[in-house]
């Protein structure tokens, strides 16, 4: 693979001994988002139906190719990130930290998305009724919740797509993994070699990422036009700037002050995963990104390989924490319902607790469901959003990739197996096979050092 994993041109000499200059992915996906906003513009402008399906083509493709390989994904993913850690000292410990970093996080984010709703009241002036919501396709509620964890075959959640099913037998098959010892050995070389494999694969799609932009971008605009993302003008702005506040307010605080590493190094390194969540709306679809990332800003890879996965899951600042908040106050003062200091401290609840409803796929309409019925507002405001939603979700997925990235960072500098030399010397170019190489030899230079 070359050395940037989603350039659409490789340099190749012409007659004239003239190179074709390679274009940076971020050049692509700004290229992407620009010509998906411009043939979206003319397909609704000029009503040109067969451009807007085409766009709409383009970008199901794209996400169907990131979500065909979501089931296996997860499931060796969690299984060999488990498995790992028993390479890890005070693995125990680690994984302790892990999840108490990500509550952390998600308790400062939806403590954001609740004070910028109270103060810019996103509801209000924005000529939406009762009567323009409808019941969302998929509803969440805590019953769902606890009860759909268990599957009841093995299969069936990997038919129905159902991640949190799939999280629950990979962490089960782990365990059992590790009990096993020596005679379980086969079992985890094969799911490595898998896990691989599947990487591998979806590097071939995270190619098509500024292709995929274009038509995600561009139905956007010719189905919903700028007319009705005026409408949602505040919420829209409202879920951009919580997003933003924790991405480049909070997350640089905590780097800074508990990681006590330097912020923009982070950003440079975390830069591939963060700007294709963006685009993806997956973070289980930018999960290889998110971890090769992650180990090049000097997280150990053993430990990686278990908090990224994790994350990918259940860590969800931008989802399950702002989106909710905001979304709850929203579709309250459409509804006319009065929000009390219970109600935003259930809010607070579920952004902790259910975040795992999201499941790391793109969309978050199960945990807004989710809370909206722990609330008890009407869950047809879930149809006031849906409309708006693809917009949304690209900011949301980046801020969750963003945390999903910085946790591992902030509990292996707390830990000191934080490797600063590779943490000052990460860059923001595109990780490819390469990283996969450099990590292969430095894991015959080097152990996990024990922690203090």
């Amino acid at each position: 693979m070359s050395a940037n994993p989603a350039s659409a041109t490789t340099e190749k000499p012409s007659g004239s001994g003239f190179r074709i200059p390679k274009v940076p992915f971020w050049a692509q996906i700004v290229a992407g988002l620009a010509l998906g906003v411009l043939l979206g513009w003319l397909a609704r402008s000029q009503d040109v139906s067969w451009l807007k399906d085409t766009l709409g083509q383009i970008g199901d493709i794209f996400v169907q190719l990131l979500k065909l390989a979501v089931a296996p994904l997860v499931f060796f993913a969690i299984l060999v990130s488990i498995t790992n850690l028993r390479k890890v000292n005070n693995a125990a410990r680690l994984a302790t930290q892990t999840l108490i970093w990500f509550m952390i996080t998600s308790l400062i984010a939806v403590g954001i998305g609740l004070t910028i709703g109270l103060l810019t009241n996103p509801g209000a002036g924005t000529g939406l009724t009762p009567q323009d919501g409808k019941l969302p396709k998929k509803e969440g509620t805590w019953i769902d919740f606890l009860t759909g964890i268990i599957p009841t075959d093995v299969i069936t959640p990997f038919t129905e797509l159902n991640v949190l099913q799939i999280v629950f037998m990979a962490a089960v098959a782990g365990v059992a993994a590790l009990k096993l010892g020596e005679k379980a050995k086969p079992i985890l070389t094969f799911s490595e070699s898998v896990l691989e494999l599947l990487q591998k694969a979806l590097w071939w799609v995270i190619r098509l990422a500024p292709i995929g932009t274009v038509g995600l971008i561009g139905f956007a605009i010719a189905d919903y036009g700028w007319d009705l993302i005026g409408k949602y003008a505040t919420f829209t702005a409202d879920v951009y700037i919580g997003c933003a506040l924790v991405l480049f307010g909070v997350y640089p605080l905590l780097l800074a002050l508990v990681a006590k590493v330097n912020p923009i190094q982070f950003f440079k390194g975390a830069w591939p995963a963060i700007q294709l969540a963006f685009v993806s709306r997956s973070s289980v679809g930018t999960m290889p990104v998110t971890v090769k990332v992650t180990e090049r800003l000097g997280v150990p890879k053993e430990y990686t390989s278990f908090a990224v996965p994790f994350g990918a899951t259940t860590k969800m600042d931008g989802c399950a924490a702002i989106y909710p908040a905001l979304a709850a106050i929203f579709i309250a003062q459409i509804f006319d319902v009065q929000l009390g200091i219970q109600d935003y401290l259930l809010i607070a609840f579920v952004s902790v607790v259910g975040s795992a409803a999201t499941a790391g796929l793109t969309g978050a309409t199960v945990m807004l469901t989710l809370t909206l019925s722990t609330l008890g507002l009407p869950l047809e405001g879930v149809g006031l959003l849906m409309a708006i939603d693809p917009i949304l979700d690209m900011m949301r997925t980046a801020t969750n990739v963003a945390g999903q990235a910085l946790v591992p960072v902030v509990v292996a500098a707390r830990e000191k197996i934080l490797d600063h030399d590779a943490y000052n010397a990460a860059s923001a170019s595109p990780v490819d096979d390469r990283d996969d190489r450099d990590a292969r030899e430095a894991e015959q230079k080097m152990t996990v050092p024990a922690t203090a």
